[in-house]
């Protein structure tokens, strides 16, 4: 279970939407009451991502704590529905810790016996969330609970390589759907392939694809193409993200007229 308010004070545990809310308030509420409002995270992570491997007992990622305050942090692993019913073959360790100011923490994970697809990745997500001592000075203080979340990438042993190796598999086509023209990229791979840079060219003509959603293995992604008008002699031009959370050199494939 993770901390509420009750359980340490003036805190209270807010998902993304209502933290913009929260400093909007404040913002708009200035002049009758003075707030000091922290809305950035102070700690940080060593990894942008993290690759379990299911050959391995387990893994782990570091915090740090590079502020000059001390706080409370929770860590969990859940899916990307963000609940807290779905179960995961996942625990972390220590689950709440303190950290205090110029000081890093081990946070180890470890996996469950699970029935997870082996001829694939699956896809969880790394959730730490920081909590602020309250303020001793006097005055209204709102402290927000800062949360960060990466991904998880569990990769069973039998996969060989790595999304990198892969993404030269990618396919792309064209088609019309209710009069929209789409660029259709296809993922025969067991990887998750996550773009930095995905742009469509050919005569004259260029689209750069924003908000590109990952690819999950064996599926396939449609992305609007409002600024192409001739679909001929096309060619996609992209990047993905590796397991490190770089990038790989551009690459250019031929983009297919779908039937």
């Amino acid at each position: 279970m993770r901390l509420g308010a009750a359980s340490y004070p003036m805190i209270k545990q807010l998902t993304p939407t209502t933290i913009v809310r929260v400093i909007a308030f404040a913002c708009l509420t200035v002049q009758m009451l003075t707030y000091s409002v922290t809305s950035h995270a102070a700690l940080t992570l060593n990894n942008t991502r993290i690759i379990y491997n299911s050959d391995k007992r387990n893994t782990s990622v570091v915090v740090r704590n590079p502020s000059k305050s001390t706080y409370a942090v929770q860590s969990w692993i859940n899916t990307e529905a963000d609940d807290n019913t779905t179960s995961v073959p996942f625990t972390t360790s220590p689950p709440l810790f303190r950290i205090d100011p110029s000081s890093e923490q081990l946070v180890q994970i470890n996996a469950l016996p699970n029935q997870l697809p082996q001829d694939r990745e699956s896809l969880f997500f790394f959730n730490m969330q920081e909590i602020p001592q309250a303020s001793n000075e006097a005055g209204n203080h709102l402290n927000i609970a800062i949360r960060t979340r990466i991904k998880l990438f569990y990769r069973p042993q039998q996969l060989k390589g790595t999304p990198t190796d892969h993404y030269k598999s990618l396919t792309f086509s064209v088609s019309e759907r209710q009069g929209v023209k789409q660029l259709l990229v296809n993922n025969p791979t067991p990887f998750h392939i996550t773009f930095i840079r995905l742009e469509v060219h050919g005569k004259g003509q260029q689209q750069a694809v924003k908000n590109t959603a990952m690819l999950a293995p064996f599926s396939e992604q449609a992305y609007p193409l409002t600024g192409i008008t001739h679909t001929a002699a096309l060619k996609a031009n992209f990047s993905v993200i590796n397991d490190y959370g770089g990038y790989t050199t551009p690459f250019s494939a031929p983009i297919q007229l779908a039937n």
